[in-house]
């Protein structure tokens, strides 16, 4: 005996269009030399990144504003999309402009922790145990389809997101700088997914979903590869590195930077309990989530110029960084209720300071 289906959505509840990272100004050529608004060499960098990576990828400048703002937070980020929406294209493509090591691990259900960690292995010819590092040790670590394996193999990861350090034997080994984990998932609905435990989506700094694209850019998506494009070979596309390792550190030096004002600092924190609040949810916004918005928020200030953080740069961050903290009561479900109208109403209750 099956489970009955869910009802479909209320008519009086309006589908929520799918949350987006704005894009940011390229380059800021215009803008005057020193204080606000300057443009530095390596926000210059960074934004070329953006442009670059679309000569591999067609239509996903959300994804790629991303995994940049993920880096200058330090932080880590959650790509979902049906399969064949070059997530694990997008990443590469990323790593390769930005000139830094990357690493991937497609996640199986046979996968253990020690094979994403690394583990000790006997030299028979020195006659003592190593270790043998595993493939986080490295700037960009794809995790590709992450939901695929279980919690236990999942949560081998923690650690690392959250130190930038593996322990294997009690003993610490760092991990390089930058580090960034980019974890690709199918949605729940697909055969074989473990869902992610809502502690480790808490170290996942931002979820950013990858659309299918639209028609036009699917036409040039074949377009390409009529005409001969090799997604294993990047370079013959013309991709090649515009930043470096040393502008993402540099880059997040000056995000911290970034001044923040108290009323901003109180619209965040407003919008956090406004969730807490909210009927629908049986999970809100924690105050480790309203941190995390507060950075990507800077980041997103300075990745357009700014020196100091607006309301504008908090919305346009909100439902990215926030919306895979919540957790939806059963009962909303069923009513069809979507975590994203809900972050959208809680958002919307709080007054905009001026």
């Amino acid at each position: 005996m099956t489970a009955p289906s869910p009802r479909p959505p209320s008519s009086h509840q309006p589908t929520p269009q799918q949350p987006t990272i704005p894009q940011p100004l390229s380059g800021n050529k215009s803008l005057p030399p020193g204080g606000y608004g300057a443009s530095t060499p390596e926000r210059d960098r960074l934004n070329a990144v953006r442009s670059e990576v679309g000569k591999a990828v067609v239509g996903q400048d959300t994804a790629v504003s991303g995994i940049l703002i993920a880096l200058l937070c330090r932080g880590h980020i959650l790509l979902e999309g049906v399969p064949g929406v070059a997530k694990t294209l997008l990443v590469r493509a990323v790593a390769t402009a930005l000139d830094v090591d990357t690493a991937r691990v497609q996640f199986t259900p046979d996968l253990m922790p020690g094979d994403v960690t690394g583990s000790l292995i006997f030299d028979t010819a020195a006659s003592e145990f190593r270790f043998r590092e595993g493939p986080v040790f490295t700037n960009l670590l794809l995790a590709d389809e992450i939901n695929r394996t279980p919690p236990k193999t999942q949560a081998s990861l923690l650690e690392a997101m959250e130190e930038a350090q593996v322990s294997v034997d009690g003993v610490p080994r760092p991990l390089p700088d930058p580090f960034l984990v980019a974890a690709t998932q199918n949605p729940v609905e697909y055969e074989g997914t473990y869902p992610l435990p809502e502690a480790q989506l808490d170290r996942f700094l931002l979820k950013v979903t990858l659309p299918v694209p639209p028609r036009d850019d699917e036409i040039t998506v074949l377009t390409r590869h009529a005409a001969g494009f090799d997604p294993h070979n990047l370079s013959a596309a013309g991709l090649r590195p515009v930043a470096t390792a040393d502008d993402v550190i540099a880059g997040a030096a000056a995000v911290r930077r970034v001044s923040v004002a108290p009323q901003i600092a109180a619209y965040i924190v407003d919008i956090a309990r406004a969730t807490r609040m909210s009927p629908s949810l049986s999970l809100g916004v924690s105050p480790r989530g309203a941190t995390a918005l507060l950075g990507t928020s800077r980041a997103w200030a300075w990745l357009n110029g700014r020196d100091f953080v607006t309301p504008d740069d908090v919305q346009a961050m909100a439902h990215a960084t926030l919306a895979h903290r919540l957790s939806l009561r059963p009962e909303a479900e069923l009513e069809g209720v979507s975590v994203g109208a809900v972050l959208a109403a809680a958002i919307g209750s709080v007054p905009v300071p001026r």
